[in-house]
């Protein structure tokens, strides 16, 4: 099977100066559709450039990164902007969501910059069903500030996935919520990656990364560690008791 993601020998260094920083020092990665990665390390490690790279938000000093294929380093400015909206979908700590715009509206904004524009009827459309995938179609006219915490990320999880990436990126996504929600939202996060979606995600919290299948571990720029989640068992069983909670307050109101 052909890798959606293929990193050669990244190298990003910054002239900040005299002393210039490497901040990531000849990483190589591949990814298989349909994984679910945990990018970990320390503030510092690199793994928010190496991040960067990834959505094609900084282009590495050398090296090459293979996007589905595309030489991404052969891009232009204007190119690698529709490659980014078409390949990738974003979903940030700070979810970004316009706070005058309704969640349906807030989804819907990816598709006003795409190649292909839809009509009005097939952006709704779309963006709804987006919404039901992350349990919120019943709040589709509701504004950010009407909605908690989880569900604004859910919103932002619903508008990364409405132009159907081929890889979403996620960046410390449960960092603004309490546990309870953060199992929530990996629960979300589960769901698509079982419908075959590929997911790189930042954290640094462990117990977030068991959720994941494969935890990559940098420190100062290298990757020091890269194996398969064992105990991903315990995430599982966390996320079903919270469900079996959930059920039972329906039943009890």
């Amino acid at each position: 099977m052909a890798s959606v993601v293929k990193l050669q020998d990244i190298h990003k260094i910054y002239d900040s100066g005299e002393v210039p920083v490497h901040a990531v020092r000849g990483v190589s990665l591949e990814l298989a559709p349909g994984e679910f990665l945990a990018l970990m390390g320390a503030s510092g490690s690199g793994k928010s450039t190496l991040m960067n790279t990834l959505g094609c938000l900084d282009r590495p000093t050398r090296g090459t990164y293979l996007l589905d294929g595309t030489n991404v380093s052969e891009l232009g400015r204007n190119e690698l902007a529709d490659l980014r909206n078409a390949k990738l979908g974003f979903v940030f700590q700070g979810f970004n969501l316009l706070a005058r715009t309704t969640a349906l509206e807030n989804v819907e904004l990816p598709m006003l910059y795409g190649q292909h524009r839809l009509s009005g009827a097939a952006m709704r459309q779309r963006a709804l069903a987006c919404l039901e995938v992350v349990g919120l179609a019943n709040r589709a006219d509701h504004f950010p500030n009407q909605l908690s915490g989880g569900q604004q990320q859910r919103v932002a999880i619903a508008r990364a996935l409405v132009n159907q990436p081929q890889v979403l990126l996620a960046d410390e996504p449960t960092g603004n919520l309490d546990s309870k929600t953060s199992v929530e939202v990996m629960g979300v996060f589960q769901k698509l990656n079982d419908q075959g979606i590929t997911i790189v995600m930042v954290t640094h919290e462990l117990d977030i990364a068991r959720f994941c299948k494969r935890n990559l571990v940098m420190r100062d720029g290298r990757v020091v560690s890269d194996h398969v989640v064992t105990d991903r068992l315990l995430a599982d069983v966390e996320l079903a008791r919270l469900r079996e909670a959930e059920s039972a307050a329906k039943l009890t109101n």
